[in-house]
């Protein structure tokens, strides 16, 4: 029974009761329904996010939109409105962002606690950014945010939990004072439905367990910070996702970004429940009474299984409101086809009622509509095609979404503090599909001949793709071309003997997954070039890799300084990748020429 507290009245304005209250117009339905939506596309320039792409749905008129009877005052139907563009929000006030008061007093003491940890000094309510993403957030609009960092990746989380406390303190609330009301009264009307097919609402998908532990924290925070509430199982949570840390070497440490990412349990196989109360957050709760989900993509493809398997469940995904996925960069260097998996199993029809009232089921989700309503924010560091098209493909929020579209200024290129020729091969491609074989005919034909030769001996090939990686691999077996590699799966005798081997002139070729590279970043010494077979995922990977030339990691008997190069393929479905290598002004130069090569030295 809720009590006098939560019998708030429910706010028309508030953005919660706008997205998920009313069902969807036929015009909307038809357009959001068709294989090209007709949309909206707006430009925003904002003081932190700077330049924001807004697209929106637009409903388009049908034939039975014209011929619609038409009927009383009385029984007008309010429809779902269209989405907007978010107003950047600069003065906060609670109220008017629909915060919910119960939890005003520790949104201050949350974030401070948040923030102090990177020593950054809270002036306002919340950080410039903060604002700037919650009023996205706030909006229930789509987000893709490239930017995320180190340095505000605490910011990030803070905003997001917030946003997802509101939303789910509001769900609770509501169902208890319709609660309330259905015990005084034996009618049911459409006014009391306000569930999902089943209970789970919110999904936060993070890489590793510490990531997992820093979001439950932030959670604690805002909703049940000390003294003012419980937590169940806490202590069961504190030693299942704690501990687990990597070794860091000290001798030869490893650069500064790669300890913050591994920093924690790094575990990468989890999924957790979680029931919230008025007081109360419970953890370890099963998914189906569980509120919010936080789970890896490997921890959720476990459960989801394949076709064919007996004890394979998605059910839980069916009611998703809300969908975060944060470090999504990760999640492509893990294994990006657990993700794909996941996400097409989403809002499907349920094969077990899980104890479903559904008197109390809202119509879009009876009519399979769900997947209007959910929102979803995607964080990641890098801008990748294959990021964007999650949001573009496999997102479909009414309310449309907001997109970072801001050009890398420097890129990693100014990193490389060698004096060596850079030179950047462009082939020509139809199709992101096509760009693999063209890719690897231009190496063949192009590239290898030139690199075979005993001057270009010390010659390290990084291949992003794994699928390319064993694929060259294959070629070099079959034409017997002396090498040697490495990769994610390569055991750790293999590996020590492989770059002893390269080192000491033993193998002409090393062939280098970007894989391994970001897992264990190997500094690989004896290299005097470099073949790039696509841009790097990181930009300051090539930078990195580059460095390592530098005189103090060579055999004096393996070359020359005056002999070393670096080379890059690519072609126009890379172009966010060398965008990123090179910055906004030299890829302008690179994008407008007819050159098929083009040659950087750093410092020019």
């Amino acid at each position: 029974m809720a009590d006098d507290n939560e019998m708030e009245t429910e706010i028309a304005d508030d953005p919660f009761t706008k997205h998920f209250q009313y069902e969807l117009s036929d015009e909307l339905l038809v357009s959001l329904s068709s294989n090209s939506p007709s949309m909206e596309n707006i430009s925003k320039g904002w003081p932190v996010l700077g330049n924001l792409i807004i697209t929106i749905p637009k409903p388009v008129t049908t034939v039975t939109a014209k011929v619609k009877p038409k009927i009383s005052i009385l029984e007008e139907k309010t429809y779902a409105p269209e989405g907007t563009v978010p107003n950047y929000t600069n003065h906060i006030d609670f109220n008017k962002l629909y915060i919910k008061s119960q939890i005003h007093g520790n949104i201050v003491s949350a974030n401070k606690t948040n923030l102090i940890k990177r020593d950054l000094d809270l002036t306002d309510i919340f950080t410039p950014l903060q604002k700037e993403l919650f009023s996205i957030m706030n909006n229930y609009q789509d987000l893709y945010y490239p930017e995320r960092s180190f340095s505000n990746s605490d910011e990030i989380r803070y905003t997001y939990c917030l946003h997802v406390v509101n939303h789910m303190l509001k769900t609770r609330i509501k169902i208890l004072h319709h609660n309330s009301k259905l015990a005084r009264k034996s009618d049911m009307s459409d006014e009391y439905r306000d569930q999902g097919l089943v209970r789970p609402k919110v999904l936060i998908m993070v890489p590793f367990k510490d990531a997992a532990y820093r979001v439950v924290k932030t959670l604690i925070d805002i909703l049940v910070p000390k003294e003012s509430g419980q937590v169940v199982n806490k202590n069961r949570f504190e030693e299942d996702f704690t501990g687990g840390e990597l070794l860091m070497p000290t001798k030869n440490p490893k650069p500064e970004d790669y300890e913050l990412l591994f920093s924690g349990n790094t575990e990468d196989t989890f999924r957790l429940g979680m029931t919230l109360t008025k007081k109360t957050l419970k953890l370890y709760t099963d998914f189906y009474s569980s509120d919010i989900l936080i789970a890896s993509p490997l921890g959720l493809r476990m459960i989801v299984g394949a076709e064919g398997e007996e004890d394979r469940d998605y059910d839980f995904l069916a009611s998703i409101e809300i969908l975060i996925m944060d470090q999504a960069d990760v999640f492509l260097m893990q294994n990006w086809d657990h993700l794909l998996h996941v996400l097409d199993h989403f809002h499907l029809q349920p094969k077990k009622t899980h104890d479903t009232d559904f008197s109390r089921v809202r119509s879009w989700a009876v009519n399979g509509w769900s997947k209007y309503y959910r929102q979803t924010l995607m964080f990641s560091s890098v801008s990748l095609p294959e990021i964007k098209s999650v949001i573009n493909r496999k997102c479909q929020n009414y309310a449309g979404k907001v997109m970072l579209a801001n050009p890398i200024e420097i890129g990693s290129i100014q990193q490389v503090i060698l004096q060596v020729p850079q030179l950047f091969h462009r082939f020509n491609a139809t199709s992101p599909m096509a760009a693999v074989e063209s890719r690897f005919e231009y190496f063949v034909k192009e590239i290898l001949p030139k690199q075979r030769d005993t001057l270009m001996s010390h010659t390290l090939i990084y291949v992003p793709s794994y699928f390319d990686f064993v694929r060259l691999r294959n070629y070099f077996k079959k034409e017997d071309i002396g090498f040697v590699q490495i990769c994610e799966y390569s055991k750790d005798g293999k590996i020590a003997r492989a770059r002893d081997m390269f080192f000491h002139t033993e193998a002409h070729f090393l062939l280098y997954s970007e894989r391994v590279h970001f897992f264990r970043r190997f500094r690989i010494k004896g290299i005097r070039h470099i073949i790039f077979y696509q841009p790097p995922t990181y930009p300051h990977f090539y930078s990195e890799m580059c460095n390592l030339m530098q005189e103090s990691n060579q055999n004096k008997y393996g070359g020359s300084e005056c002999n070393m190069t670096v080379t890059t393929l690519h072609c126009k479905y890379d172009a966010a990748r060398v965008a990123a290598t090179l910055g906004a002004a030299r890829f302008a130069r690179l994008a407008a020429s007819d050159k098929a090569v083009h040659m950087f030295v750093t410092g020019d």
